[in-house]
């Protein structure tokens, strides 16, 4: 897949010159590393196959313990009479002397050999591949420099040398067998597909499985640096758990790679999470680099694939590696799921640089019992990218899918045809973008996703390298916030932006910034302070404030932060009222003074956020949902003016007939105990949530404790937490019902206590507001 695409290989297991191994990290390509070291092998193997029997004892004599008599303690046979340089293998050579003496312990070859007189071919051959891979082995020890390299060389040496000696199968000695980790990178990749791109059509949909292909083989060719230069590049990182890593993917998947005779794995298959973000980060890098090089060199029908949506397909999958809250990684990822597939309700992603988690994805029964697909983000140029995964909501689906249908549920079948005209282009009439009907957002939603403008999560760093990008972005930020903000002293800008505690959600268009917000988190506080706010003159009206404002709500759910507070002045105060600000503030007060910083002739004003809500995409699902109801209204009420034809059969001599039979009938009665069912919740649900002052004794069932030998007498319990549950599951389906639990209460409360009780008072008491209630929502007549 990655030739066909015009990407060499990774760096490989073995050098090009003469079967070396080559060091580990160095670069190569597919003719000069594991490939082409593991054919010429193949190729060794197959001429000593072919050769005569005796020269295939004589080689499995050098590696074979002596079994003459006298319990001969020599391990392998030794000629003589050596030859001053080893013969090339493609040579035949004369016939071996069964009988010529070991150098080593005097007895003949045909001592050393006589295990294998009944060997079968077979056998001779597997044990002959052996030998090759302990020879090829050999030489890796006394060439590999890296002290831990070697050693695993060596023990690898020794194993397939017992193996030989005792004709067994190598098999290594582990505390742990593959897989190390649940789910594999193969898996981990496969469900990060199904959870941002399962919704596109076939077509791109199968150009995204050839870059994850693309991806999945680089990995499984590629060549881990050895802990000692990892510790040099990465001293903080866990130097303990990279080794076992390093080790077991020497022995299970880069070693077996050109010796055969060990069990060979993909680094997909049996790895997981942990060693894929340790190279996710420098793999990237050099495969973008080694694209961007060789970009004259890709076909043109490979040029658009692979330097264009390889990248944004690296940075998205990049936010899930390194993300703790990626549902990807979890094990029951596909649990529920129908078909193997996760649907997401989107647009095409090849666009897009933000992919939205839609509320509206419940009313998609393609979702039902599926885990939530989440937002997609910008590009990762900086250590907080916007839109990382934020940890997803309780998939709400699943446990809708095992609630039973009643009465009154919308048929799934109508809920499909509905879908399909509102998600068909052809259906939907396009709307102006300066409609009144059209979201603020929508222009800038639309530009984001043709690729016109980024966002990106910026801010100076003392500590780590300068980045000149980044850099210049927070000089161009400085300008946009001085030219925009007339009354702020340019000096106090500047070192708020760049300042290391504060952050600015940055507007790229075209390259330069033409908007931010900066801001600064207070995460023990649970809170954020925006600071500066602004978007460049000649880019006003478009959107780009609600915009930015949404990213930022969305940046900080990730982070767990659900409140914002600013000071604005007069002319911001109607930009944050359309943005959900208030001034009434939800923080305690508390919690922020001393910590935000006071402007004169300013209104202080806060948000909470919902973290259920993907507010990049609200505006969108909104009008979706909006469209649905229209559709599913004007059906319905279509079906209830239809006009049926006068019923006939009484003119044939029937006396009677079921009224359910009468064409329309059940409709209305289903329509009927719906706003039946529907009043009755309501109801009660006042009672419940008003908490009536007679109503305290009847919320909850009786405890034993409280009232003993209650339920000897009463037979038939009943209270209003209860109700509550029947009416929610549609228990109630005539009022018999509802009235006879509703009486049980008051009758059960006289029968149990005495007429001067305070409990039978709140009954008297609260029986008569109950009935005015049910009088006054019609449920009963006056």
């Amino acid at each position: 897949m990655a030739d066909s695409a015009g990407i060499q290989q990774g760096s490989p297991a073995i050098g090009a010159a003469g079967l070396v191994p080559a060091a580990p990290g160095a670069g190569g390509t597919e003719g000069s590393g594991a490939a082409g070291g593991s054919a010429r092998i193949a190729v060794k193997k197959a001429q000593l196959r072919s050769s005569p029997r005796p020269k295939k004892l004589e080689k499995l004599g050098v590696y074979s313990s002596c079994k003459a008599e006298g319990a001969c303690k020599c391990n392998g046979w030794k000629s003589q009479n050596p030859p001053p340089t080893p013969p090339r293998t493609d040579q035949q050579s004369n016939a071996v002397n069964l009988q010529e003496p070991c150098r080593s312990c005097s007895h003949t070859l045909g001592d050393h050999v006589t295990h294998l007189e009944n060997v079968s071919e077979e056998e001779m051959n597997r044990l002959l591949g052996i030998v090759l891979d302990v020879e090829y082995l050999y030489t890796c020890v006394h060439k590999e420099e890296d002290a831990d390299t070697k050693q695993v060389y060596f023990s690898l040496f020794k194993l397939l040398r017992k193996s030989i000696l005792q004709m067994g199968k190598p098999m290594l000695e582990a505390q742990e067998s593959p897989p190390f980790e649940k789910p594999s990178i193969e898996q981990g990749v496969n469900n990060f597909v199904q959870y941002k791109f399962s919704h596109l059509p076939s077509k791109e949909r199968q150009t995204i499985m050839e870059l994850a292909k693309m991806f999945l083989n680089q990995i499984n060719y590629w060549q881990l640096e050895t802990p000692s230069q990892r510790r040099q590049r990465v001293p903080n990182d866990d130097a303990a758990g990279y080794k076992a890593n390093y080790t077991r993917w020497l022995c299970y998947c880069n070693v077996p790679q050109f010796c055969d005779s060990l069990p060979r794995y993909e680094t997909t298959q049996i790895f997981g999470r942990t060693l894929l973000r340790s190279v996710f980060t420098v793999m990237r890098k050099q495969l973008l680099e080694q694209a961007r090089q060789e970009k004259d060199k890709l076909p043109p029908e490979k040029r658009t694939l692979i330097l264009t949506h390889f990248p944004k397909f690296l940075s998205m999958l990049e936010e899930e590696v390194y993300s703790h809250s990626s549902p990807i990684w979890s094990q029951d990822f596909l649990a529920g799921a129908s078909g193997g597939q996760i649907p997401i309700h989107t647009e095409s992603l090849f666009t897009l640089t933000l992919n939205s988690r839609t509320l509206f994805s419940q009313l998609d029964p393609s979702t039902r019992g599926s885990v939530s697909p989440a937002r997609k983000t910008s590009s990762a140029l900086e250590p907080n990218p916007v839109g990382e995964k934020r940890k997803p909501s309780e998939p709400l689906a699943h446990e809708e899918n095992k609630r039973p249908r009643v009465v009154g549920d919308i048929p799934m079948d109508l809920i499909n045809e509905v879908m399909a005209t509102i998600t068909d282009p052809a259906a939907i009439p396009e709307t102006s973008l300066l409609s009144a009907h059209s979201a603020r957002d929508e222009a800038a939603r639309l530009e984001e996703r043709r690729g016109v403008i980024e966002f990106h999560v910026i801010g100076n760093s003392l500590n780590q390298k300068p980045n000149k990008r980044i850099l210049m972005w927070l000089v161009g930020l400085q300008n946009v916030f001085s030219h925009q903000l007339p009354r702020m002293p340019k000096e106090y800008i500047t070192r708020l932006v760049f300042d290391p505690k504060h952050k600015t959600l940055s507007l790229i268009k075209d390259g330069r910034v033409i908007g931010g917000i900066c801001f600064r988190m207070f995460p023990s506080q649970g809170f954020t302070e925006i600071v500066f706010c602004a978007v460049t003159s000649n880019e006003q009206v478009k959107g780009y404030g609600t915009h930015l404002m949404n990213h930022l709500k969305e940046y900080h759910i990730k982070h767990e932060i659900l409140n914002f507070l600013t000071y604005a002045d007069e002319y911001a105060i109607g930009y944050f009222k359309k943005q959900g600000f208030s001034k009434d503030i939800k923080v305690p007060k508390a919690k922020y003074v001393g910590y935000i910083k006071d402007y004169e002739g300013a209104t202080l004003m806060g948000c909470e956020l919902n973290p259920s809500i993907p507010y990049t995409e609200f505006s969108v699902i909104i009008k979706k949902q909006k469209e649905i109801i229209k559709k599913l209204i004007e059906r319905k009420q279509a079906q209830i003016r239809k006009v049926y034809p006068g019923l006939s059969c009484f003119k044939e001599g029937v006396r009677q007939i079921p009224i359910e039979s009468i064409p329309g009938i059940r409709t209305l009665i289903v329509l009927r105990t719906l706003q039946y069912t529907t009043c009755l919740y309501s109801t009660v649900s006042h009672i419940y949530t008003l908490s009536h002052q007679n109503a305290w004794p009847f919320m909850e069932p009786v405890k034993k404790t409280e009232a003993p030998g209650y339920y000897q007498v009463i037979r038939f319990p009943m209270d209003l937490k209860t109700m509550s549950e029947r009416l929610k599951s549609r228990y109630y389906t005539t009022r018999k019902l509802f009235m006879a639990d509703m009486q049980r209460i008051f009758t059960n409360c006289r029968e149990y206590n005495p007429p001067e009780s305070e409990y039978y008072k709140c009954a008297n008491l609260l029986e008569k507001f109950f009935y005015t209630k049910i009088k006054e929502a019609g449920l009963i007549e006056k």
